[in-house]
């Protein structure tokens, strides 16, 4: 295991618990940028159309507050890091 795969394995996934243990190696994860930064999100299994999609996802820390969502597309030419674009209610 090299230093990258050290450091992904200690950062924590969108919707797991505080005291879950960090990302698993044999999921795929997607890196969040913006308000979210930092955070993994799970997308194993996702079909290509799903990624294409985008998410959108529950946070208190949005314009909305709690109850408020995170939009979050992926970054175009690197699928790997999604970018931020904006909260919803």
């Amino acid at each position: 295991m090299d230093r990258d795969d050290e450091q992904l394995l200690r950062r924590r996934v969108y919707g797991a618990d505080h005291d879950q243990p960090g990302p698993r190696p044999d999921r795929d994860y997607a890196e969040l940028v913006g308000p979210l930064d930092g955070l993994l999100l799970d997308t194993t299994g996702w079909r290509p159309e799903e990624i294409d999609d985008g998410v959108s996802l529950l946070t208190e820390l949005g314009q909305f507050g709690p109850g408020g969502r995170a939009l979050y597309d992926p970054r175009p030419g690197d699928s790997a890091r999604w970018d931020w674009g904006g909260d919803s209610p």
